[in-house]
Order: structure tokens, then C-alpha cells, then sequence
């Protein structure tokens, strides 16, 4: 049984913040974990990545911005954004990828998303 949960997201004003989560259940053996995002007439795009090691991958658009981060034994991703822009409005979606050995990848999985709101 999978089962992904988000939260956090949100209205805020321009240069507000919000921190998003998503805990995972039944996914296993995860190897990365981050969000992505769609904004109204554009296509789904990473927003921030974050491999089981540790490593981290963001969007140029949020570097500097937006902290990803994980907590391995809840099975948990965070997004913290700080300093929020109108353009980041969107819905923000989890990613979960869990090696298959049947398939010899990565299979993802998506929560359901929460949106962002910014504006005055």
C-alpha cells in the first residue's frame, strides 16, 4: 500500500514563507525524494531534489530561496521557501523514487499536490 501525504501549502504574501512536507508510506527502497511543481499553462518542473546520501539538486529559479531537506526514518521531505515570489504560485507535487529491481530503475511515485498561492 502507497500513500504519500502533503502539507503546508498555502496563501502568503510575496516574500513570505512556507514549508511544505510529504511523508511517504509503503514506498520502498526509496532513493530520492523531492518536489515538483505546475503552474497554469506550463509544464510540470523540478523545484528541488534530494537524493538518500544527501545530495541536492534545485531549479535555478529557487536556489538561494528554497532549502530541501529530508527526514530518513519518517520517510519525510521538506521544502522550505523563503522569500516567495508571485511566480512561484503553483501546484507543488511530491516525488518519490523507489529502485525496482524488476525494472532495473527508478519508479516514481506522485502525491496528489498542494498549491501555493502568492499574492498581495
Amino acid at each position: 500500500q502507497v500513500q504519500l501525504v502533503e502539507s503546508g501549502g498555502g496563501l502568503v504574501q510575496p516574500g513570505g514563507s512556507l514549508r511544505l512536507s510529504c511523508a511517504a508510506s509503503g514506498i520502498f527502497p526509496i532513493t530520492a525524494m523531492g518536489w515538483y511543481h505546475h503552474a497554469p499553462g506550463k509544464e510540470r518542473e523540478l523545484v528541488a531534489r534530494i537524493t538518500i546520501t544527501g545530495i541536492t539538486n534545485y531549479a535555478d529559479s529557487v536556489k538561494g530561496r528554497f532549502t530541501i531537506s529530508r527526514d530518513s526514518a519518517k520517510k519525510t521531505v521538506y521544502l522550505q521557501m523563503n522569500s516567495l515570489k508571485p511566480e512561484d504560485t503553483a501546484v507543488y507535487y511530491c516525488n518519490v523514487v523507489a529502485f525496482s529491481v524488476a525494472d532495473g530503475k527508478g519508479i516514481d511515485y506522485w502525491g496528489k499536490g498542494t498549491l501555493v498561492t502568492v499574492s498581495s
